[in-house]
């Protein structure tokens, strides 16, 4: 037996999970604190009411002999992937078919998952700072990796690769940065796809945050995309489902992967729970979308207060109007994960050290919205006494 020399390369640690591990080791040293967790970016309020009532629905349906169901389609129940076209694209004008969409136990595993489609040989672009799994999963699989920083000098914008990339990785609304590219940005990487035959993996989790009518919600709203890109989205963020788990990828047809990737799901994977997917299809319900408007409204509030007072305070913000993380510049003297250290250790507030995202994120922090709003109250209070 030979293990994977790649994936023994990598270093130590999920970024998350070192953040609970040092977290839960301060809690056990100090039992007495208050810890205000403004790390992780996990969902703090519940699932909306026709959610909880469509699954509760789903599990009835689960104990009856005449309604129970087993495995389902490796692609997702019809009515779901008919709806998410109905919803989230039809109404923006772009044009897709049924069996293009896919559904899954959410976008985390899929981001993962889609790099089997290609050869260990293709070159991979990914912005810097970014979410972990692209670069974790490219490296599992022996990729040389371009990185693309994105840095206050360059406006938080990242410049096309230098090298001929096969495989580029963007995730706008941005997750840590919280910045979006408007639609003429976006054009340019799609053109830049189409002239060098590649592949963008377009991270989606955040578009219910955009504010502006201006910023693509989809990355097929761009002539062309259609060939060049596959668009994941997910439940998480938007419904609250990240102790549920339900998402969706876009493969179209036109980009040449849609029958690799279909072999590859009904090899690999049996399916999303249908009682997850009863709970999707119910966030498209009248009552389900108001009710995703308020929880995203108070997440984009709660960002706000962040950003108004970590900027009193006299720090250095970006993000946070568009998606629900703020991404702030740490003082002189510490890096990332000393600040990080400082605030959990001195005001009990939990943070994401930027290093972890990538050496361009080195010098920040970012911190989470999806919090409680008295929480993100009392931690800007704290933070004051620096």
């Amino acid at each position: 037996m030979q293990p994977n020399t790649y994936l023994q390369q990598m270093k130590d640690g999920y970024l998350f999970t070192e953040i609970v591990h040092r977290t839960k080791a301060f809690q056990t040293e100090h039992p007495e604190a208050k810890i205000l967790r403004l790390g992780v970016g996990d969902i703090t309020r519940p699932l909306p009411a026709p959610v909880v009532e469509a699954m509760h629905r789903a599990v009835e349906e689960m104990g009856h002999p005449d309604t129970f169901r087993g495995y389902g389609l490796e692609n997702g129940y019809a009515w779901l992937r008919q709806a998410i076209l109905d919803n989230d694209y039809t109404p923006r004008g772009i044009q897709l078919s049924i069996d293009e969409v896919f559904i899954s136990d959410g976008a985390g595993s899929d981001l993962g998952n889609l790099s089997e489609l290609f050869d260990q040989h293709n070159q991979v672009a990914i912005i810097d700072p970014a979410y972990p799994a692209y670069e974790d999963t490219s490296m599992m699989a022996g990729r040389s990796i371009e990185y693309l920083p994105c840095t206050a000098e360059n406006h938080f914008v990242p410049d096309l690769p230098k090298t001929s990339a096969d495989i580029i990785y963007l995730c706008y609304p941005n997750n840590p940065i919280g910045t979006v590219l408007t639609r003429d940005q976006l054009t340019e990487w799609v053109r830049y796809a189409q002239a060098h035959k590649s592949i963008i993996i377009f991270d989606s989790a955040y578009e219910a945050f955009i504010q502006s009518p201006d910023i693509p919600h989809s990355i097929y709203e761009i002539e062309g995309a259609q060939e060049v890109a596959i668009e994941v989205r997910s439940y998480s963020k938007t419904a609250g489902f990240t102790g549920v788990r339900c998402g969706y990828t876009i493969v179209p047809k036109a980009t040449g992967l849609h029958a690799m990737w279909l072999r590859r799901q009904c090899t690999k994977y049996n399916g999303t729970s249908y009682i997850s997917q009863r709970g999707a299809l119910a966030s498209y319900t009248q009552e389900g979308k108001a009710a995703i408007r308020a929880n995203i409204a108070y997440y984009q509030e709660t960002a706000q207060v962040l950003m108004k007072g970590l900027s009193a305070l006299g720090y250095e913000v970006y993000g946070g109007v568009h998606a629900p993380y703020i991404w702030c510049r740490v003082p002189k003297g510490y890096t990332s994960w000393s600040f990080f250290t400082y605030l959990l250790s001195t005001y009990q507030v939990v943070c994401t050290p930027g290093a972890g995202f990538g050496a361009a994120g080195e010098g920040y922090v970012r911190f989470s919205a999806f919090s409680k709003r008295e929480d993100c109250i009392e931690a800007i209070q704290r933070i004051q006494k620096l």
